[in-house]
């Protein structure tokens, strides 16, 4: 939201304040009126329409308590930031309880704590005061897309094309770079009526995946008491996401073909067809051309999901996404901590641009939620990101450095880690970041595996 387009109301019985704070703000950019008198507050309001009031809670002709229900029974979507004295904390909580947003302890110890406290209700107006398609994804619970195609608006042009075709799409890139996300978008601009259906293929075990996605009938195998509907079932009308594609099992890979090839299936145990025009949405984090050479992927299915390929880029590569990105977690996980949004200061945005996310977006979410449970007054603290943050001077390698092979250093990270758990895979690979079948892959190509626990 512009500053200038950013309209501020003041009230309070002390015309020193209200003009000190009228002048800060100003100064800031921010359109301000002022009043010394609630009653003739609400005259101003009317013809003003304040996006922030920031009143005084103690006055002679009404409270600021008063004046906030007084604004709220006009389901007006103005904020409230409140003033108080030490000795009224109790009732400034009080306040916020009825719809303040936050409040300020007066007299105020730095200009600042008024800045940052404005500025905090901007920028979560901001997000909020979204175009209609905006307000329709923060409804169903996704971002507006503008913070989910931040950094890669190419990609953008892309995938509002192929949203309205019931085209199969591929979804490549790195883990955490929100390829779920993405998926959910496009099912959203879609014209399909039915659910958004969802499956991790490295979750399940591979005897139960098929029943997962086609159901199984009663009996079908030891456990099956009764009939069950698959994804594709559930997905009728709809789309269905496959997550991790690269891990599904080379047998579940040929019924899937056919289900792409003919639009049905059978339950697992059963005999009649089923039919499904459920639009297949695929995802991976894998080279599915190097499978398919490691004979662990089918050629002709990877050709029937390759119809639209699109390739997320890792945050590493995002101009410019890091800071909005930021901005916005903060917003959105202050909320739902019940804690004032914070600013984020330069030092704190410089120090999350330098770092090289090889989580990706999910490890910038959880950095600061982290962050921002400890902030204290409003100020969030980064903590130190480790040795992968990126720098404007890189170390030389030595003359007589001789770099590994890609699979060396592979290896050996796949047999520290072994160690570490005591050889425990699972643990290994949730360590690693890859699934428990990629691991064992790997171990029989390196044949270090040690005996499984």
């Amino acid at each position: 939201m512009n500053k200038e387009n950013f309209r501020i109301l003041i009230v309070d019985d002390e015309k020193p304040l209200v003009t000190l704070f009228s002048r800060i703000l100003k100064k800031e950019g921010y359109k301000v009126r002022t009043s010394t008198s609630p009653v003739g507050a609400l005259k101003i309001f009317e013809d003003f329409s304040p996006n922030l009031i920031i009143s005084d809670l103690k006055m002679p002709e009404m409270s600021g308590m008063d004046l906030l229900k007084k604004v709220k029974a006009r389901n007006h979507a103005a904020d409230f930031i409140i003033l108080t004295a030490y000795a009224t904390v109790e009732n400034a909580v009080e306040a916020m309880k009825n719809g303040a947003i936050d409040y300020l302890i007066k007299p105020l110890k730095d200009p600042d704590e008024l800045r940052m406290a404005v500025a905090r209700v901007a920028e979560r107006q901001a997000l909020l005061n979204a175009s209609e398609l905006w307000r329709e994804q923060l409804a169903e619970g996704l971002p507006p897309t503008e913070i989910v195609f931040s950094g890669m608006e190419h990609i953008w042009q892309e995938v509002s094309h192929v949203a309205a075709t019931d085209a199969t799409v591929l979804l490549h890139g790195e883990s955490g770079t929100g390829k779920s996300l993405l998926a959910k978008v496009m099912h959203h601009l879609s014209k399909r009526t039915g659910g958004f259906v969802e499956l991790n293929c490295a979750a399940i075990p591979e005897n139960l995946i098929e029943s997962e996605l086609f159901g199984h009938e009663r009996g079908a195998f030891t456990g099956a008491v009764n009939s069950r509907q698959g994804k594709f079932e559930l997905a009728q009308n709809g789309t269905i996401f496959l997550d991790e594609i690269g891990e599904m099992p080379l047998a579940s890979q040929a019924k899937l073909l056919r289900v792409l090839q003919e639009r049905a299936f059978e339950r697992v145990g059963g005999t009649v067809t089923l039919t499904t025009n459920a639009r297949i949405i695929a995802a991976t984090n894998q080279n599915l051309e190097e499978l398919i050479k490691a004979k662990r992927f089918r050629e002709d299915l990877y050709y029937r999901l390759n119809v639209f390929p699109v390739t997320i880029p890792p945050l590493r590569k995002r101009p410019g996404a890091v800071e909005k990105l930021a901005r916005y977690f903060a917003s959105v996980i202050s909320s739902r901590l019940g804690k004032p949004a914070p600013v984020l200061d330069r030092s704190a945005l410089e120090k999350l641009e330098t770092y090289s996310w090889p989580g990706n977006i999910r490890e910038l979410h959880n950095v600061l939620e982290r962050a921002i449970i400890l902030a204290k007054d409003g100020h969030v603290a980064i903590p130190e990101l480790g040795s992968r943050a990126n720098s404007a001077k890189k170390a030389e390698a030595p003359a007589d450095f001789l770099p590994k092979r890609l699979d060396e250093l592979e290896r050996e990270a796949i047999e520290a880690t072994l160690a570490k758990t005591g050889g425990h895979r699972a643990k290994t690979a949730e360590i690693l970041g890859i699934s428990l079948r990629s691991l064992q892959y790997k171990l029989k190509q390196y044949k270090t595996g040690k005996k499984e626990k």
